[in-house]
């Protein structure tokens, strides 16, 4: 229990991954803007206008914030949800490829294991691409040579790469390495990474609509002004202090809107994309070590058929 307090207080008053960074200019602004406002009272001014509240209501402010941050939430977790289902469905493919795939000999079991980092090649060219960063040294362990220079060409990588491994599932059916069902429920999985990377292309493409943006900037900028002449006859020097911490509220709720949004990028509070490719290629370079026993059964069998017809 005292772990967790100490973990609470360390989490609140942690710096690295919160809002104040962005907010903290506006809140410095509008406390300093209500500490001109006291001056100004005290210079015997007439400002202090308690009908400045109804302007911009309480309610529809904070209904406009809530709306604000909820939509940013569910394109964060529709993110997650996409990545969840591309880590799901690489295992899931890497698996049946290993295991249905025949290895008749050392050749086919090195287009496999090709395959099966190709599979995490797809993850890694799907955080470059939604970053909108150029094909890197990432990649350059999982393709290659020859395709990693076409893919620093490609408009798209990750499709060429499901281009590349439909190919091989197909040469492999032609060749009769594997069944129609199987080639089915293959090419099914693979069709499930490409919904998964439109999925994530239709988030990055369709941002907050920017009128709503801008006139929820501009309520948020009239309300925290207008604050310190509604309080300035009752808190008198107090009102800077008040004023920055009630503009810190507001405007940290609304740049945790703005923080999420986007969950794809490398900021603090943005999904660990690097993290969920490295476990997907630790997760299929076990599955490398694995020896399917399926595989060795068939060879011995041809074996023992090939010597039965000799």
């Amino acid at each position: 229990m005292r772990v967790q307090r100490l973990d609470w207080f360390r989490l609140a008053l942690q710096f690295r991954g919160s809002v104040i960074p962005a907010v903290l200019p506006r809140t410095l602004l509008c406390g300093g803007f209500g500490l001109v406002v006291a001056q100004l009272y005290f210079s015997k001014l007439v400002i202090a206008q308690p009908i400045f509240r109804d302007v911009v209501p309480s309610i529809v402010l904070g209904l406009l914030l809530v709306f604000r941050t909820n939509t940013a939430y569910d394109r964060f977790w529709e993110g997650r949800k996409c990545w969840g289902m591309i880590v799901n469905t690489v295992r899931n493919l890497a698996r049946q490829i290993w295991v249905v795939m025949p290895e008749y000999d050392p050749q086919d079991q090195a287009e496999k294991i090709a395959m099966l980092r190709l599979l995490v090649a797809f993850a890694v060219t799907t955080k470059l691409h939604l970053r909108q960063q150029p094909i890197n040294h990432e990649l350059e362990t999982l393709v290659k040579s020859s395709q990693f220079i076409r893919l620093q060409n490609m408009n798209n990588p990750p499709l060429e790469i499901a281009f590349w491994i439909s190919d091989y599932l197909q040469n492999q059916y032609h060749r009769d390495r594997v069944t129609n069902y199987q080639m089915v429920a293959m090419q099914h999985l693979l069709d499930i990474l490409v919904d998964m990377l439109g999925g994530c292309e239709r988030i990055l493409k369709t941002p907050i609509p920017l009128a709503y943006s801008i006139h929820l900037k501009q309520l948020l900028l009239i309300y925290c002004l207008l604050l310190p002449f509604q309080m300035v006859r009752d808190l008198g020097w107090v009102t800077g202090p008040i004023v920055a911490l009630v503009s810190f509220t507001l405007l940290g709720i609304e740049a945790i809107g703005t923080e999420i949004e986007n969950p794809f990028g490398d900021d603090p509070n943005d999904l660990p994309l690097d993290a969920i490719c490295a476990t997907m290629l630790r997760n299929v370079e076990d599955l490398i070590t694995l020896s399917p026993t399926a595989h060795s059964y068939r060879s011995e069998i041809t074996s023992n058929d090939i010597m039965i017809t000799e």
